[in-house]
């Protein structure tokens, strides 16, 4: 089965690369500009695990969901800001401005991975996701007795 193609996984791979070709001709900006896009990811094989780092700058470790299912890793991430200046005599308005600002990144695991032991840091706009490998003798599978 394995063999198989996946066309899911294709129309993902073809959605990635149109992202970053809008990324690329916006200046680098992408999604950004409308409060929403992704976030700069690297994956990393490090042998017995994998590391996603993240680059998540200005947001609280409050504001990211962070879900793995199956070899889907997504990372999520909303914050609102607020500007406000006012006019000290009166104190009104002069100007208050809003801003929502999100980053969505899902990130397909090329391998299985033990889901009991992974772990997640958050540093200093760096978000960094720890996923040990799982071991074949790990796996759901069991024996098999011919009769």
């Amino acid at each position: 089965m394995s063999g198989r193609r996946n066309p899911f996984k294709e129309i993902e791979e073809m959605m990635n690369r149109m992202s970053r070709q809008l990324e690329g001709s916006m200046g680098g900006e992408g999604m950004a500009q409308f409060g929403g896009g992704g976030a700069s990811i690297d994956v990393a094989d490090r042998g017995d695990e994998f590391v996603v780092t993240a680059d998540l700058p200005g947001y609280q470790k409050e504001d990211i969901d962070l879900t793995l299912q199956g070899d889907r890793l997504s990372i999520r991430a909303e914050r609102e800001r607020e500007t406000e200046q006012t006019d000290e005599g009166e104190g009104r308005y002069i100007r208050k401005e809003r801003r929502h600002e999100s980053v969505n990144r899902t990130v397909t695991i090329p391998e299985e991975v033990d889901e009991e032991n992974v772990s997640a840091d958050y540093r200093n706009g760096v978000l960094t996701v720890t996923l040990p490998k799982r071991s074949a003798s790990e796996g759901d599978g069991h024996r098999i007795d011919i009769s």
